[in-house]
């Protein structure tokens, strides 16, 4: 009997961690340049269930993959280009790759229509829009034109208004209305707080949370609260085992990383 009940105890915990899905954060970009082609390739050598990209869209309407308004942070010593003001050809003339290593000098800005096509069948991409809701209908385009699932894709964003506006014109689509927390000088309580935060996704019509990882707000009860109230939890970013191992117990639904091959060997 208790080699019995130790099996399905076994079982059951394998049950629960092939459900919590490991997302690479800007692809595995602690060992690779963030939000590049090389970036998500060796995401899925490194056996994550999906990976997120940051999106901007550009002065002549294309859809690019990075995470800052401008290029100085990835592509520096090189002339600076705000994204939003810059066409798709400017852009692909900076190396956003060498600044991580000289393995990879020449790596480019990538178009949305790059990145889709490197979503395997069975992998999903969480599609963070850094911008506001004008990038909607083109995203819209380009996601009815990859051939990828519905529930492949998850599109995530800070803000409501953007959530919103995904909804109204993608309903097909999951999507996570983003926060993380600061903690009040005057009150000394952290903000936005549980009640708040399930107001916001209710205005918004998201169908789930992406939460930053932080313990002072994020417990076992927060978790409950938000599951009860019928949305997705998902948390970023998790690049401590101690930490993957703690929200893992509470089973959210994906724990998003920038190590998912270091997070998945933990878990």
């Amino acid at each position: 009997m208790r080699a019995l009940l130790l099996g399905c105890f076994s079982l059951f915990s394998c049950v629960i961690l092939m459900g919590q899905e490991i997302v690479a954060h800007r692809g595995a970009s602690f060992d690779a340049p963030e939000n590049t082609l090389s970036a998500f390739r060796l995401a899925w050598q490194q056996q994550a269930d999906a990976v997120e990209g940051d999106f901007y869209l550009t002065a002549d309407d294309e859809i690019v993959c990075i995470h800052d308004k401008d290029t100085e942070r990835t592509a520096p010593g090189q002339e600076v280009r705000v994204v939003s003001e810059s066409t798709l050809a400017e852009l692909k003339r900076l190396d956003v790759g060498s600044w991580k290593g000289k393995q990879f000098e020449g790596e480019r800005i990538p178009t949305i229509q790059e990145v889709l096509k490197e979503i395997p069948q069975g992998k999903k991409i969480l599609i963070e829009i850094k911008c506001g809701s004008e990038i909607v209908p083109k995203l819209k385009q380009h996601l009815s034109e990859s051939g990828l699932l519905d529930e492949q894709v998850l599109i995530i964003c800070f803000q409501a208004d953007v959530i919103r506006a995904v909804r109204e014109s993608m309903p097909q689509y999951k999507t996570n209305w983003l926060t993380s927390y600061r903690k009040n000088k005057d009150t000394n309580n952290w903000e936005p707080n549980l009640e708040t935060v399930l107001f916001q996704l209710g205005q918004c019509g998201a169908t789930g949370l992406g939460t930053q990882g932080r313990r002072e707000v994020v417990n076992r009860e927060f978790f409950q609260q938000v599951t009860k109230a019928g949305f997705e939890a998902h948390v970023w970013t998790v690049n401590e085992p101690k930490d993957a191992e703690y929200y893992s117990s509470f089973e959210f639904d994906s724990i998003t990383t920038d190590r998912p091959a270091l997070i998945r060997q933990s878990l």
